[in-house]
């Protein structure tokens, strides 16, 4: 009877560790790394006593970012294409829809063989900035810079990695497309000699004009406050700063968008014609605002089909 109780023992215990180890694999197969953006001192910040705070209710939304990341998201070798893309969550320059805008679709990226980073960027009204409207531009650039640097490693090709921004972050988005090379190099470091010139696009219901007749307030008011000069009016307006050496670009709209008008798109749409750069749009009858994936919402929901053709017709 020992022996029998004996052998039931030894059963259930390999039994337990099995699928211990099994649930440690899967949890492992599953987590994502998480990259610091800066090493060190974060240029552009003060130390105060502010926290970050995450509400996790239909969607995961962040404000007060305090420590910004890159969290990578990566298909297998065998899927992997070469591509990479930094994904900018929107929110109004308030918050992050961090999952909504982020996660999710990085993780539909993987599925086309696209590596993803969905940036955890700082907001502007986060009293541990100095100058509040720098800092997104600063973590973008830094971004680029980073999957840059690491490309190898993540099995990404260096001249194939592009920025995707959604309403405030397809602001983000555009503002690195068309300033990549303002600011400094904040750190004397490696990663920050190389290019922040994202290789392509990806602007979905994006803010994109600073001017009053067709921006978005809330955005404009959380990036550069209520009354700003008409300097800064201009430097944030992107449609203004097209040029021949703008990304490739992608745009994605829908009519019926109350929060940010269609016509920050076809603004942005018109000045890269005008240059000659490769680009497409696809605008939509109806969609509103913050669609995302669009699951369930029939023909719209075919709009990050037309994406994955799109990212495939680039050399």
């Amino acid at each position: 009877m020992y022996l029998n109780e004996h052998k039931k023992y030894n059963i259930m215990s390999k039994s337990f560790f099995l699928s211990i180890y099994l649930l440690i694999i899967i949890n492992t197969c599953f987590s994502q790394e998480t990259k610091p953006l800066w090493s060190g001192k974060i240029p552009n910040h003060q130390e105060t006593d502010e926290v970050e705070t995450q509400k996790n209710g239909d969607i995961l939304w962040i404000e007060n970012v305090q420590k910004p990341i890159l969290e990578i998201y990566l298909p297998t070798k065998r899927s992997a294409t070469g591509k990479g893309i930094v994904i900018c969550p929107g929110g109004g320059y308030r918050g992050l829809a961090y999952d909504w805008e982020g996660t999710d679709i990085a993780k539909w990226l993987n599925s086309k063989g696209i590596a993803a980073f969905v940036l955890k960027y700082r907001l502007p009204k986060s009293k541990s900035i100095i100058l509040g409207r720098k800092a997104p531009l600063q973590d973008a650039q830094r971004a680029i810079r980073l999957v840059r640097y690491h490309s190898e490693k993540w099995n990404v090709t260096k001249d194939q990695i592009g920025i995707m921004g959604f309403s405030a972050g397809g602001h983000l988005a555009s503002t690195l497309g068309t300033h990549y090379n303002d600011g400094e190099n904040f750190l004397p470091s490696t990663i920050d000699s190389l290019s922040a010139r994202p290789d392509f696009m990806v602007l979905i219901y994006p803010v994109i004009t600073m001017k009053s007749s067709y921006t978005h307030e809330g955005s404009r008011n959380n990036l550069l406050g209520e009354n700003p000069e008409q300097e800064l009016i201009n430097f944030y307006s992107n449609e203004l700063h097209v040029n021949k050496n703008t990304p490739p670009t992608f745009i994605v709209h829908a009519s019926d968008d109350d929060a940010v008008s269609v016509m920050n798109s076809m603004l942005f749409y018109q000045a890269l014609e005008k240059e000659k750069v490769y680009s497409e749009m696809h605008i939509y009858p109806k969609g509103g605002h913050g669609f995302a994936l669009a699951i369930g919402q029939g023909h719209l929901g075919t709009w990050n089909d037309r994406l994955s053709e799109w990212i495939d017709s680039l050399k």
